[in-house]
């Protein structure tokens, strides 16, 4: 299993951004309970996901919000690592050594990604993106999501 650390860094963002609003927090106020001096921009870009904070910062983040970080962590890894509602795994590899005939727009969007160099040969297909390769595929979503299933599914033993 391969790691997109764009994804990563944006749902570990988004997972900070709610525990803060949880607490009822702006970001000055959670500013105040720091220990170090972080600018109000550098937690912006935290919980937009557009910089990386290092271990201990994030640390510092979580224990400021009374959040464990492996509880946070946990969270994070769970809505990249796993399927949600709504949403399909899927390994580019598979898509491309596939032969369905209506699956073609498909293997050819993910020979593309493939080819491209900067992807990573797995990735999670949100709904408007399956919506719009159904309709490339000239197939309903929820045909697509069950062949999509199907290709990822481990071979019987």
């Amino acid at each position: 299993m391969r790691i997109d650390g764009d994804i990563y860094q944006r749902v570990l963002g988004e997972e900070l951004r709610k525990l803060r609003r949880r607490r009822g927090w702006t970001r000055k106020e959670l500013n105040q309970h720091l220990q170090s001096d972080i600018s109000l921009q550098t937690l912006a870009t935290y919980e937009l996901g557009t910089r990386q904070c290092s271990v201990v910062r994030l640390v510092e983040l979580c224990l400021a919000m009374d959040e464990l970080p492996q509880d946070l962590l946990a969270r994070v890894h769970r809505r990249v690592f796993t399927d949600e509602p709504g949403r399909v795994r899927l390994d580019l590899r598979q898509v491309v050594a596939d032969s369905q005939p209506e699956l073609l727009p498909l293997r050819r969007w993910a020979e593309g990604r493939l080819n491209h160099g900067n992807s990573t040969r797995e990735i999670q297909l949100d709904e408007g993106a399956i919506k719009q390769l159904a309709a490339l595929c000239g197939l309903g979503p929820a045909d697509l999501v069950g062949r999509l299933r199907t290709l990822s599914a481990p071979p019987p033993t």
